[in-house]
């Protein structure tokens, strides 16, 4: 189990590949995002898009699923949520038939002055898709457990 402590400033970790699906932009679109742009070939193609697009939530959403897979794969981390994310931005349209990955680099851990039993970590995303091209950035904030003493 990796704890707070475990972390350092510096690290950094890899997830995906994460293939986009024209059948889950549109299904999502759908559910969550139903402006055209992200539903029909015919308005996207008038748009600064120029053809269908995912949803910026979406492309977040995915982010997530590779990120979890990620977490799921390796040494499971102590982790308690999260408050939130600051800085999101979606920096570059995504696309059907686009492959992202992202990186999270960690910039700070705190330990809680408040609740001695976690901390909060800091991490920089960054979302690719399969030109290298940056397509989604966000400084995530995750709430971990701190090393209990008996471990």
């Amino acid at each position: 189990m990796r704890y707070l402590e475990d972390i350092q400033v510096g690290s950094r970790q890899a997830f995906g590949p994460y293939e986009v699906t024209r059948e889950e932009v549109i299904d999502f679109a759908r559910k969550f995002d139903p402006q055209p742009f992200h539903l029909d070939d015919a308005a996207a193609a008038k748009t600064y898009f120029g053809r269908l697009s995912a949803s910026g939530w979406h492309t977040a959403a995915m982010t997530m699923r590779m990120m979890v897979d990620g977490w799921s794969s390796g040494e499971a981390t102590a982790s308690l949520g999260s408050p939130g994310v600051d800085e999101l931005r979606w920096v570059k349209p995504v696309y059907p038939g686009d492959t992202l990955t992202a990186e999270g680099e960690c910039i700070e851990v705190t330990p809680s002055r408040s609740r001695p039993d976690m901390g909060s970590v800091r991490n920089i995303i960054t979302v690719r898709n399969q030109h290298g091209e940056t397509v989604l950035t966000m400084r995530s904030i995750g709430l971990v457990r701190r090393r209990p003493a008996d471990a």
